[in-house]
């Protein structure tokens, strides 16, 4: 695969300059939302900017990057890294140091006939900790500026204006072929036979693959369609409108993934009360969590799950089928170091005993991350993601429903179907931390909302007993 062109490298060199634009002439909550999601819509994906012994800067740390200089030498303000919650303590120390351990522990090469992969060295292990400090930025950032129902609010607007913009481009690779990232950038990020599906083209633009592209669409639709059922009745011709060409723009995605999600969750939020939405957000939450452990025990009915794909598409039957297989095999690897993984180049897979080279293919991010980084990097990357959904609909629980947010109802049933989607692909993106983030902060806003209440009412009873006295 080609590397791309200077013109690629170039857009990774100036967008901090234009995130700080976007941080002067708009809101923080604003002006980060469309870094996060503009670099991941604008910029070219697999290109990366090399450096020995730290990251390599490729359109997500380049974007993480981008905010977080914005927000502490433009806006000069600072937010907090360590949360007081005892168990998010744990889990960001686990999901920060747990790849220092998996190097500790990796430190020997893998030998085959006609090569070897190299065991990782110590300085792997700063680059591998940076790493994973980086992954959390949008996190910290979103829970400070994103955590309102204002704010929630914002990320659907954003989403559908965001949407509307890449509609243009995703129309022109439907018609022509994904072609834009090879016209701009110099290269194709994929296997072109992935973008021909169903007797026609799917579109890949500047993201990793088109279903990734489809995954935004559906966002994007799930997005307009809160804004549908929360809208006014002068503002319901137009937000109808802008519904059905998210709809639209979904379904010339060709993803059978991404329809499905659509069919199955924007009935839940046109039609179902906002509690039981927060249901489903933390019942799909609470099975993928616990996914690798169900797989494991065979608990899974992989083979029914199968069976009806074969009964929707054969193509997508076979390609599922394949994904299960092999999903098997790397379990199998992953159970041989299951506390911390086996690391990086590749160590994680199954290889040719001659040619040394891989021998399985890997889709989905769950089984990534237990490959590379064990249970330890499992728990804790799923549980910082999953946990504000968890908080959140516990608050839910106590508020009274006319208080409840449904734009951060839709923001967790978003966040939910992408770590679905963490289970057949490995969808995990900066924008997938920035929800997880601000519902974090949204959830701890309201506990402190009901602890001051509480407080209040009992400081009222307290005056009225000593009153009566």
């Amino acid at each position: 695969m080609e590397v791309g062109n200077g013109f690629a490298y170039l857009m990774l060199v100036i967008w901090p300059v234009v995130a700080w634009q976007f941080y002067r002439h708009m809101p923080p909550a604003q002006a980060l939302l469309w870094t996060i999601l503009g670099g991941y819509m604008a910029l070219p994906p697999v290109v990366a900017i090399n450096f020995p012994m730290v990251p390599d800067f490729d359109k997500f740390s380049v974007a993480n990057l981008s905010a977080l200089l914005a927000v502490l030498f433009l806006l000069k303000e600072r937010f907090n890294f360590w949360p007081k919650n005892s168990l998010f303590q744990i889990l960001m120390v686990l999901y920060v140091a747990g790849p220092f351990v998996t190097v500790l522990t990796n430190s020997e090469a893998l030998y085959f006939q006609a090569k070897s992969v190299p065991g990782l060295r110590f300085y792997d292990s700063f680059a591998a900790v940076t790493t994973q400090l980086i992954f959390l930025l949008p996190y910290f950032m979103a829970r400070k500026y994103l955590s309102s129902p204002e704010g929630m609010e914002k990320i659907l607007y954003v989403l559908v204006t965001a949407g509307f913009i890449y509609s243009l481009p995703m129309l022109f690779e439907v018609r022509f072929s994904p072609q834009l990232n090879v016209m701009i950038y110099g290269f194709f990020q994929h296997d072109f036979s992935q973008a021909i599906r169903f007797g026609g083209f799917r579109p890949f633009v500047f993201m990793p693959h088109g279903l990734w592209v489809a995954f935004f669409a559906f966002m994007c639709l799930m997005a307009a369609t809160w804004r549908l059922r929360s809208s006014a009745f002068n503002q319901r011709t137009v937000r109808l409108i802008t519904f059905a060409a998210m709809a639209g723009i979904l379904f010339i995605c060709k993803s059978a993934g991404s329809m499905i999600y659509g069919i199955l969750l924007v009935p839940v939020v046109l039609i179902l009360p906002l509690r039981a939405q927060m249901m489903v957000a933390t019942a799909a939450v609470c099975i993928v969590v616990t996914y690798p452990m169900l797989r494991g025990l065979d608990l899974v009915p992989v083979d029914a799950i199968v069976k009806q794909a074969y009964a929707f598409d054969a193509e997508r039957g076979a390609s599922l089928e394949f994904r299960v297989m092999n999903e098997t095999l790397l379990l199998e690897r992953a159970q041989e170091k299951s506390l911390f993984g086996w690391g990086g180049y590749g160590r994680n897979f199954l290889h040719d005993l001659q040619t040394g080279e891989i021998s399985l293919i890997a889709d989905g991010g769950w089984i990534l991350t237990l490959g590379v980084y064990g249970w330890v990097g499992y728990v804790s990357e799923f549980g910082l993601l999953a946990i504000p959904v968890l908080l959140f609909w516990r608050e839910t629980r106590k508020l009274d429903p006319k208080k409840i947010s449904g734009a951060a109802v839709t923001v967790a049933l978003i966040l939910a179907a992408n770590m679905v989607d963490l289970l057949p692909n490995d969808t995990l993106i900066p924008f997938t931390w920035l929800l997880s983030g601000a519902l974090w902060g949204h959830a701890e806003a309201l506990a402190r909302q009901r602890k001051h209440a509480l407080e209040s009412d009992f400081q009222d009873r307290f005056r009225q007993g000593r009153t009566i006295l």
